[in-house]
């Protein structure tokens, strides 16, 4: 796909363009760039999902001249911010040879965050993104398939599922740099007690790797099951990811400052454009082609506050990666907990 503008015909304070955006960040300049350690004893960690987006990628956008090459652009951002979250792994299952390549090229204290494939969660895969080897193993019925779910899968192609994604990703374990793995479940997941088992499942499969559950449904949280969700993640010691999105809407979820486990707070930030959110037939980066006022980064600024109290480690991870806007957000709201909770 080639890569969108990055100049809006009509800009807005929404989205006004890698310009005005760069000139924010030039504000906050370095701010992001090392872990913030809490008066609490606790690590807070930001950074974008993304650092390889293609209108990220785009010339004088984020990267400065000379960061061409995959190589390059990742000693770059690992120089700029702490922490990454890794998305291609939720399309493809990931290589140890890139796993590698990517510890090489980063400190040893910088951490990726990997989102599961889409099979892990439920959602579909595009068949042709599959391993050879594994389409070759799928039955005639699926290989002829676009798309296919886990749940069509024999037993032991979906175990083989987990067992390559643990494997390509085995030089980050090994190194000590994987934080955790996003359990991003659909928004067709509803709070019933199959799905919960699959959450556990989820958890038990992973084994010693960290993990973390976004919700995509609204009635995770509605008058009726908000209390059960969360004493059943925090019963099990599993990380609620804290979201900022879009509200109204089936998919949305409200924004939290609970702590679920001690262990590590989780929070995303997908922006607020509601009238792309749910649309269908549009490149996926204009879901999140959204730069957040200095105001509604403040907003969580005290729900922040409130879960370090009680976390060791917090991850905050800016998906609004349309052009500069995550990486100019990230700065910001580092700049702001700085100021508050060091």
């Amino acid at each position: 796909m080639p890569s969108l503008p990055t100049q809006p015909a009509s800009p807005t304070p929404h989205d006004p363009g890698a310009g005005p955006a760069g000139e924010r960040a030039a504000l906050v300049a370095g701010a992001a760039r090392d872990p913030i350690q809490t008066a609490a004893g606790g690590t807070i960690r930001i950074g974008t999902a993304s650092w390889t987006d293609q209108t990220m990628t785009a010339p004088r956008v984020f990267y400065p001249k000379g960061a061409d090459g995959a190589e390059e652009r990742l000693a770059f951002y690992a120089a700029t911010f702490p922490i990454v979250e890794i998305d291609a792994t939720y399309y493809a299952l990931p290589s140890a040879k890139t796993a590698a390549a990517w510890v090489e090229r980063t400190p040893p204290d910088f951490t990726f965050d990997a989102k599961a494939h889409a099979l892990m969660t439920g959602q579909p895969t595009e068949t042709k993104r599959l391993p050879k080897d594994l389409r070759e193993s799928l039955p005639a019925e699926l290989a002829s398939k676009p798309r296919i779910y886990a749940k069509e899968l024999p037993p032991e192609l979906r175990d083989e599922v987990w067992r390559r994604f643990r494997g390509g990703l085995e030089p980050l374990i090994a190194s000590g740099q994987l934080g955790s793995v996003l359990l991003q479940f659909p928004k067709w997941f509803f709070p019933v007690g199959e799905n919960r088992d699959l959450i556990l499942d989820a958890r038990d499969r992973l084994g010693d790797i960290r993990s973390a559950v976004e919700f995509r449904n609204e009635t995770w949280f509605n008058d009726k099951n908000r209390d059960r969700t969360l004493k059943f993640l925090a019963d099990n010691s599993i990380p609620l990811v804290l979201v900022d999105g879009p509200q109204g809407l089936k998919s949305s979820i409200p924004p939290l400052d609970v702590v679920t486990s001690p262990d590590l707070v989780v929070v995303r930030f997908h922006g607020r454009r509601t009238e792309t959110w749910e649309a269908t037939g549009i490149p996926v980066v204009e879901r999140f082609r959204y730069l957040y006022s200095e105001a509604e980064l403040a907003e969580w600024v005290p729900r922040i506050r409130e879960a370090a109290r009680e976390a060791r480690e917090m991850h905050i991870l800016m998906n609004n990666c349309y052009a500069n806007y995550g990486s100019t957000n990230a700065r910001e709201l580092a700049a702001m907990l700085e100021s508050e909770l060091t």
